[in-house]
């Protein structure tokens, strides 16, 4: 099982007696059926909607065998350098909830946090061992003190970024920018990453309207590019005359981009090639996704 130091992870607590209340009134993803031993995806929204963190929404009822002491709770498994923000924002909503929300530290070292995937399972008995809720193929989250998540990776992480974008996981602060996205473009309405049956939360009526009408008309999806062609970040994804959105993360001769489907569905019926960095690309619908993709649309017409 390959094993990758995230080495731009981190995690958040959220703990005390009312921390399962205080994260289900605030967070897309439902808390109250969290269960020890999965990663949930979740998300802090703008009252607008748009995603302001994403994160992995972990239960800890003892904090682990080895973060006993830390009380247990949840667990915010999150980018590194919005951890701060991330906290802040949280204790501006703490109010008089019974809730402590800190960055685990301890002597200054911050918890890892390690991914590992495949068949053969890693052994590590120490920290905090947990399924990656957003898809089976992305295998387990670890959790431990950072140099030891460093002395178990056995790939780099790279490596495990090359892995999550042929599955067509996007992910913050990579694939889209905070305060700029919806849920249902960062596909966490297809992630497990959004309860539409849950109350209220911030931003929740953007979203269930946007669930409801079905006006999400862009998502990022997975590129195959032509052979040898890996464009850079941020290059335009185009069809004849028209701009079609913009690439993300890459790895090889795949990648991510955000995508407009309406504009797609054109190109498709038009006949022309979708084109990135002067090359030709090939736009995939992700195998776990069941949103209208234009291809499904043009094959049924036909």
């Amino acid at each position: 099982m390959p094993t990758a130091h995230l080495t731009d992870r981190t995690v958040v607590q959220v703990a005390g007696d009312d921390a399962k209340d205080f994260l289900q009134g605030i967070v897309t993803c439902n808390v109250e059926t969290l269960e020890p031993g999965e990663a949930r995806l979740g998300a802090l929204l703008s009252p607008q909607g748009k995603i302001l963190f994403d994160f992995l929404v972990i239960f800890a009822p003892d904090g682990g065998e080895d973060f006993a002491n830390f009380g247990g709770g949840y667990f915010l498994d999150c980018r590194s350098d919005v951890a701060p923000d991330l906290v802040k924002r949280l204790t501006l909503y703490k109010l008089r909830s019974k809730v402590n929300v800190r960055h685990i530290l301890e002597s200054n070292e911050p918890l890892g946090v390690a991914a590992a995937w495949g068949e053969d399972r890693v052994y590590q008995e120490d920290g905090l061992r947990v399924r990656d809720g957003r898809l089976p193929e992305l295998g387990e989250r670890l959790y431990l003190w950072n140099h030891d998540a460093a002395a178990i990776g056995s790939v780099s992480e790279e490596n495990y970024h090359a892995h999550r974008i042929a599955l067509g996981i996007p992910e913050g602060g990579r694939d889209f920018a905070f305060a700029d996205a919806f849920p249902h473009e960062a596909l966490m309405d297809q992630l497990g990453g959004v309860d539409f049956k849950k109350g209220c939360y911030v931003g929740q009526e953007v979203v269930s309207r946007m669930q409801h009408r079905g006006t999400a008309r862009t998502r990022i999806l997975p590129l195959v590019f032509e052979e040898g062609k890996t464009p850079e970040p941020g290059s335009d994804v185009t069809a004849g005359a028209k701009t079609l959105g913009q690439t993300s993360s890459t790895a090889g001769n795949r990648g991510l981009a955000t995508i407009r489907l309406d504009r797609l569905g054109d190109a498709l019926a038009a006949g022309e090639p979708v084109r990135v960095g002067g090359g030709i690309a090939g736009i995939e619908k992700p195998a776990f996704a069941t949103f209208a993709f234009p291809a499904d649309t043009a094959a049924a017409a036909g």
